[in-house]
């Protein structure tokens, strides 16, 4: 009964916040949009491929309508979206079932603790504070993405683990393949932990990992990128290993709070290995800070290892993490939900939606980065900046809001160069302008 309730809770939760977001055009065509275009194309029964993502992913001459997502990460996951997506063709069902698998990874959570702590209320405090956690609530609080599946698909395999099912945690760790191709290393490592349990399935784990994720980055994905190269592996940034500490601490402590450090007290916590390395030794700094969504995955193998930490020394303090969460929740996405902004209408978003109105269905269309997802489920969309219309010459609608932050000063540009170039201005209202061809098409 109390892990149902935790989850109900946390879906109700998560569901408003990201609606709403969305609504007030909070989400953005870099990440929902492009996923978005990508669940659309399993849909209609097409290799996943995103409009929006040529903007700034294709290599010099690629020419392609779509950029081909599955050359970019490894992802074939998504595709258990596109019945959905067939009932309700929106971007919010994307929003809704994000939603959904992290309840779903709290219930999961929540009954393992409960099991293991004999306590209702260990069940109720350790699910709540796992559900709204601030690496989950920055994962719902941008957007979409695919490590979604990976919060279940980790608790699941952890409480297999705690349960002593070593042949189940192997399963569920085998599937993390198929969410990104890094998680292949998380289950390489439950391999390493299964080992002294189930030697047969800890090293067929093992084994199958390494081999899998060598395959999806040396040959999947290179194969189906428009260079042949799994990009990720050589990003062009000037950062080294010792720059970025004084960011990269932050994340370290706050993965350490949410727990009250207990999380180092159990060996499930070599799993979070994986993820901290790569995010931390990357030149990239998107990666080093606990925003965006890459830490989502620490959240249930933090929290797994604090159930196994507590019931190996239950006179531990249980409610402490529910009250670190508490804590920072003024200063995390959700605490937006007791602001009366949050929920006013303001004149953006009443301009942004005059605006989309007169987008008509079916078209193509450059839109800014915030426009973007709200045009994808009914037009072919395109990220409003130059090297569109060069690529793309069969575009004959621009939305933007001027004030859109990325890429940097594009938005702005692209509405000074189509009018210089003779697009009528059809609406403009509160720095949002739709613009449109002077001459159809013949």
């Amino acid at each position: 009964m109390v892990p149902a309730l935790v989850a109900a809770v946390v879906l109700c939760v998560y569901v408003a916040f990201a609606l709403r977001e969305h609504q007030r055009f909070g989400t953005t065509g870099y990440d929902l949009g492009i996923f978005g275009q990508g669940v659309r194309a399993y849909a209609e029964l097409r290799m996943p491929g995103s409009e929006i993502r040529t903007a700034t992913a294709p290599p010099p001459g690629f020419s392609g309508d779509a950029y081909p997502l599955l050359g970019d990460h490894f992802h074939p996951v998504l595709a258990l979206l596109a019945p959905l997506y067939l009932v309700a063709p929106h971007v919010e069902t994307l929003l809704v079932a994000q939603a959904a698998l992290v309840a779903g990874s709290a219930y999961v959570l929540a009954r393992a603790a409960g099991r293991h702590l004999g306590k209702p209320w260990a069940a109720l405090s350790l699910g709540l504070a796992y559900g709204f956690s601030w690496g989950l609530q920055e994962l719902v609080a941008f957007d979409f993405h695919e490590v979604a599946f990976a919060v279940p698909v980790l608790a699941l395999s952890c409480a297999a683990y705690l349960d002593g099912r070593w042949v189940a945690a192997a399963w569920w760790a085998a599937g993390l393949v198929l969410v990104k191709e890094d998680l292949g290393a998380t289950a390489a490592v439950m391999g390493l932990l299964l080992l002294r349990h189930h030697r047969r399935a800890g090293l067929t784990l093992f084994a199958g990992a390494v081999a899998a994720t060598g395959l999806i980055t040396l040959v999947v994905i290179p194969a189906l990128a428009p260079d042949g190269q799994y990009g990720y592996l050589t990003q062009q940034h000037s950062y080294g290993l010792l720059d970025g500490w004084a960011i990269k601490s932050h994340t370290l402590v706050g993965l350490l709070a949410v727990t009250a450090g207990l999380v180092l007290r159990s060996p499930l916590a070599l799993l979070m290995l994986p993820t901290l390395v790569w995010r931390l030794t990357s030149p990239n700094p998107a990666y080093w800070d606990t925003g965006l969504h890459y830490s989502a995955v620490l959240m249930p193998l933090a929290f797994a290892a604090l159930i196994d930490a507590l019931r190996k020394d239950i006179r531990l303090p249980v409610v402490i993490p529910l009250a670190v969460m508490v804590l920072m929740l003024p200063a995390k996405p959700l605490g937006d939900l007791a602001t009366p902004e949050f929920w006013r209408v303001g004149p953006r978003e009443a301009a942004a939606r005059a605006a989309l109105e007169r987008v008509p269905d079916g078209v193509g269309v450059a839109a800014s980065n915030s426009l973007a997802p709200h045009l994808t489920d009914r037009t072919r969309t395109y990220l409003a900046v130059r090297r569109t219309f060069q690529e793309h010459p069969d575009i004959d609608w621009v939305a933007v809001d001027t004030r859109d932050p990325f890429p940097a000063g594009e938005a702005a540009a692209v509405v000074r160069w189509a009018e210089a170039s003779g697009w009528s201005r059809v609406h403009a209202e509160g720095g949002v302008v739709v613009l449109r061809r002077q001459t159809d098409r013949p």
